[in-house]
């Protein structure tokens, strides 16, 4: 059936030697619509990113960019503003009509770890083509805290789709008359769009910037880091900030979102013409956030934000982003929610999971 592949569906993957572990699979590694992938156990320091290309492979274009080595089995920093590749502990051997899309999880996003996949002969960061055998490597470059890692992390996560069912927006409309995709009047537009807000109901607390020099973060770590080691608050008193270039900031949508069971979201970027800014889209959204069975009474977003080229004023409802729809192939057994302890459900303004809450 078309669609994104439920857990049950990556789960029966593994079983029939599509997906090959290195390892068998660990408690919570497979998500309602997407698997999470493990690190290995070294790290190449590379002095460029790079692509595989056509024809050609990660391991054999590695030895021109290959600094040094790392060996993570006892753990090992990944320094702030390098790059580093690492061969996942995950291979495909997909069939023909199966092709797969990887992006960052939600607490790498939120730490500005930037991390995507690449693949033996991929021309593309994050895209794998259906009928694809072979490795995974993922490229990891923190660009606002030095980061400790492990092997056996998960960074970033992989969905499975057999052909496109995205939905169009007269489906788009259809699904919102009947599910209320988002609270309050829904702007879509090649997807459902979402804004920022600047306008707390309470406070003037609006979002955080990442300090520029601090400590390691342990990744393993959860719920142990004091924000203000790592973040300065963000205020606003008219609805406005200033964003400074090079700078990363957590805000949060305006909109209260809601994927009901029968379907999936991948965040993507409005329009490059709306601002000197990009919105540092952590990427999917598993059927069931926000969904009230699942202990969700409609989520916020959160924004993970970086200014480029010169200072810009964002503004209270200023449209960042935009969620794109999928339907599902099957509905998955689990729903994202508290039954799996997702770190997420309900939230509104909020760091990774490895601070404590404010």
């Amino acid at each position: 059936m078309t669609g994104v592949l439920a857990s049950q569906q990556i789960i029966a993957m593994c079983e029939n030697g599509e997906i090959i572990p290195q390892a068998p699979l660990a408690p919570t590694q497979v998500q309602p619509a997407s698997l999470d992938l493990r690190l290995g156990s070294v790290a190449y320091r590379i002095r460029a990113s790079f692509l595989a290309g056509k024809g050609r492979k990660v391991a054999d274009r590695l030895h021109a960019f290959e600094m040094h080595r790392v060996d993570l089995s006892n753990g090992a920093v990944l320094e702030k503003g390098c790059v580093y590749l690492v061969p996942l502990q995950e291979t495909l051997a997909l069939p023909p009509h199966v092709q797969a899309v990887a992006n960052a999880k939600s607490s790498t996003g939120r730490l500005d770890l930037l991390t995507r996949v690449i693949t033996d002969g991929g021309v593309e960061f994050d895209r794998i083509p259906a009928g694809y055998h072979g490795p995974l490597y993922a490229e990891v470059c923190p660009r606002s805290f030095s980061v400790l890692v492990r092997p056996g992390m998960r960074l970033n996560q992989i969905r499975f789709r057999h052909g496109q069912a995205v939905l169009n927006d007269a489906e788009l409309r259809a699904l919102h008359s009947s599910d209320t995709l988002v609270n309050g009047e829904a702007l879509i537009q090649d997807g459902l769009g979402f804004s920022v807000d600047l306008n707390p109901g309470a406070g003037s607390l609006v979002g955080y910037r990442a300090k520029p020099h601090t400590g390691v973060i342990d990744l393993d770590r959860i719920g142990a880091y004091e924000p203000r080691d790592f973040w300065e608050e963000v205020h606003s008193s008219d609805g406005q900030i200033i964003l400074d270039p090079g700078a990363f900031y957590i805000l949060v949508s305006r909109e209260a979102v809601h994927i009901p069971p029968a379907y999936a979201a991948e965040m993507a970027p409005y329009l490059a013409m709306v601002g000197e800014f990009r919105v540092h889209y952590a990427g999917f959204f598993d059927p069931g956030f926000g969904h009230h069975a699942a202990g969700g009474a409609g989520s916020r977003g959160v924004l993970e934000v970086r200014c480029h080229e010169a200072p810009f004023v964002l503004e209270h409802g200023q449209v960042v982003g935009r969620l794109v729809y999928e339907r599902m192939a099957e509905l998955p057994q689990q729903l994202y929610g508290s039954g799996i302890a997702s770190n997420y459900q309900g939230q509104g303004l909020k760091l990774s999971k490895h601070f404590k809450a404010v």
